[in-house]
């Protein structure tokens, strides 16, 4: 895999866009407002990277990040991420994203409803709950006593240890929360929600989430 394709490059999307082309892959960028909006990025991230629409970021993705407003979670382009990779970076506010009823009483997830828009696709959730600025200012090499641990959840075994993997090269370890329905464990008001934690200390919290 040698592309990673964005949707949604602001805070969080730029910064996973940043340690991807420091780890070898290329990039393809894109937002709600168009490619035109994305010249000074590009620009900074250099040579390996090229701004595309929505369509062309998902098409030309061997793996794709998912990085908008949940609101805009719909708006996702289906076909061209038809068997791919999805990495969902989304949470829920409702104070920007509206009330969404199933979310609010804890039938659904955020990531779970974007792998029902995205029926054939691989969605696995992770970077939601980091501040963007660590993704590259936090990271560590292996082995590193004060390396951080981020939590995952995916329904896909082989699309998380992608994933797992990735984090690794990027400077984290990972903590596998389960599937989809348990992604909530590191959502907002939860202990792993923004929390700066090992591997232990991480299944810790996720295992003290409550509703």
């Amino acid at each position: 895999m040698t592309t990673i394709g964005f949707i949604g490059s602001g805070h969080i999307g730029s910064q996973v866009a940043r340690k991807a082309i420091e780890n070898g892959y290329d990039v393809v960028l894109s937002n709600s407002r168009g490619p035109e909006t994305l010249t000074a990025l590009v620009d900074e991230l250099g040579p390996k990277a090229r701004a595309g629409t929505r369509d062309e970021a998902a098409e030309a993705g061997d793996i794709v990040v998912v990085s908008v407003p949940f609101k805009a979670y719909a708006d996702t382009p289906v076909e061209p991420l038809a068997g791919k990779l999805v990495i969902d970076t989304n949470n829920y506010y409702f104070e920007r994203d509206g009330h969404y009823p199933a979310l609010d009483d804890g039938s659904q997830t955020s990531s779970g409803a974007l792998q029902e828009h995205l029926p054939s696709s691989r969605v696995v959730k992770a970077f939601n709950a980091i501040q963007a600025n660590d993704i590259t200012a936090d990271a560590h090499p292996a082995g590193s006593p004060d390396r951080r641990a981020l939590a995952i959840a995916g329904n896909d075994e082989a699309a998380k240890a992608t994933v797992v993997a990735l984090l690794d090269s990027f400077g984290f370890d990972s903590v596998d929360a389960g599937p989809l329905t348990e992604s909530w464990r590191f959502q907002r008001d939860t202990p792993a929600y923004g929390a700066r934690a090992n591997v232990q200390e991480m299944r810790g919290k996720l295992a003290g989430a409550t509703r």
